[in-house]
């Protein structure tokens, strides 16, 4: 891998635990010589792993709309495009990175996930998806999704390309080594029972 996405919250959260994730997952990226695809803000905990990213000497990549461009903008990246729409956003970080991994965050944030799972489980994008845990964040995500495979909306194998880990190290390392499996997404009721 040579660049991931991170996906995350414009607010850096009320745990300081938050803001050490996003500083651990730019240590990981720079460690592993892999460069940052971002959103290309300066708040929260998108600006903490850039900066991390940065002050580390790794290469940060960040996608931003116009719209609020001027606004929050980290102006100090390797790159920083600025793009029409979220849509435009949204496709340009995705042609640029290998894989993807989520720190917490809001609407925003879950909707990139979703749209990441949603491609793969269409066989749209091969591209591995995961998350990083802090303090048991995503925890309601999970129950949620596991709740989609036994109540026959969602298949195990889909269910299982959510990869999770509380250590940014070991997630980089699980994305490495996972294939996106090839399997045709709708249910029949009598033959998928998981």
């Amino acid at each position: 891998m040579n660049r991931i996405c991170v996906n995350c919250g414009s607010s850096p959260g009320f745990s300081p635990e938050y803001m050490n994730a996003a500083r651990s997952l730019g240590s990981a990226l720079v460690e592993q010589n892999i460069e940052l695809v971002y959103g290309g803000a300066d708040v929260g905990l998108m600006g903490e792993v850039a900066d991390t990213v940065l002050q580390l000497g790794g290469s940060v990549t960040g996608v931003i709309p116009k719209s609020f461009a001027d606004k929050v903008s980290h102006t100090n990246l390797t790159r920083l495009h600025v793009v029409d729409s979220m849509h435009d956003r949204k496709a340009m970080m995705f042609d640029l990175s290998d894989a993807f991994i989520a720190l917490p965050g809001g609407y925003g944030t879950l909707e990139e996930i979703s749209e990441l799972l949603t491609w793969a489980q269409l066989g749209l994008s091969n591209k591995p998806c995961g998350v990083i845990n802090t303090n048991g964040y995503y925890d309601l995500l999970f129950q949620f999704l596991d709740g989609a495979v036994s109540e026959g909306f969602m298949k195990r194998v889909h269910r299982e390309m959510l990869l999770v880990s509380d250590s940014a190290k070991a997630l980089i390392r699980l994305l490495d080594n996972f294939t996106v499996p090839s399997v045709d997404k709708w249910i029949e009721p009598n033959i998928d029972t998981e």
